[in-house]
């Protein structure tokens, strides 16, 4: 191969792998809405082997996360306040490391991952990557029908 074809297809590579890593990256922490399922808060609670009084009043959020996870401890920080300024919201961190069926069972395909569950125990949101605040606490407001005063 000629090296003038090689530059080429190097160049085209980087830019595909380019193109990929911003498309992923502006999926991640995306708050996407779930259809409220059937399912109640001691079921929910049971897949996710938890006792249902580990359940939020409101609203639960549920982090997925592993030992090797770098973005988890954050997370864990963001939904522990998120959760702790929001009256009957509740965080619930779940290690997947030696879980491996609890994460097939919930098409878990990367850490973090949270799953957002209302008052009920049906589940309203799933975020993969460390969620956006803003869009998270919109979910929240909705869930718990708090207003906020934008600053």
């Amino acid at each position: 191969m000629h090296w003038s074809a090689a530059l080429l297809v190097a160049l085209a590579l980087l830019g595909a792998a380019t193109a990929l890593g911003f498309v992923l990256r502006a999926r991640s922490g995306r708050v996407v809405v779930s259809r409220g399922g059937g399912a109640d808060a001691s079921t929910a609670a049971a897949a996710l082997g938890v006792e249902p009084a580990a359940f939020g009043e409101r609203a639960t959020l549920v982090q997925f996360s592993t030992a090797l996870c770098s973005r988890c401890p954050g997370t864990a920080r963001q939904l522990g306040a998120l959760a702790a300024g929001t009256e009957g919201v509740r965080h619930l961190e779940i290690d997947l490391t030696d879980e491996p069926a609890l994460a097939a069972r919930f098409a878990v395909l990367q850490t973090p991952t949270t799953l957002v569950y209302d008052g009920a125990g049906r589940q309203r949101a799933r975020i993969g990557g460390p969620p956006r605040t803003e869009e998270l606490a919109e979910l929240l407001d909705s869930l718990t029908r708090r207003t906020r005063v934008q600053s």
